[in-house]
């Protein structure tokens, strides 16, 4: 069951788990998300098993809060699941 983003404070960021059906699909999803991380040259913070992906994204280039950039690149990242 993957689940949505989730807002969380102190500090500020956003944390997102995805589960996948075997370890092929896990690592082709880590792989499209390495590509897009580079491009964006923004690099969540990323934790996984054989089946699931753990995301965490810190708010971006010095500001205090996430603002539309790191909502737009979470938007990116779902759109790898498709």
């Amino acid at each position: 069951m993957n689940q949505p983003w989730k807002k969380r404070q102190r500090p500020e960021r956003l944390e997102r788990r995805v589960e996948f059906t075997d370890y092929q699909a896990t690592r082709d999803f880590l792989e499209r998300l390495n590509e897009l991380s580079e491009e964006k040259r923004c690099f969540p913070d990323i934790s996984f098993g054989r089946t699931y992906v753990n995301l965490t994204l810190h708010v971006s280039n010095n500001n205090k809060d996430l603002n539309e950039n790191d909502y737009n690149f979470t938007h990116e990242i779902d759109s790898l699941l498709k």
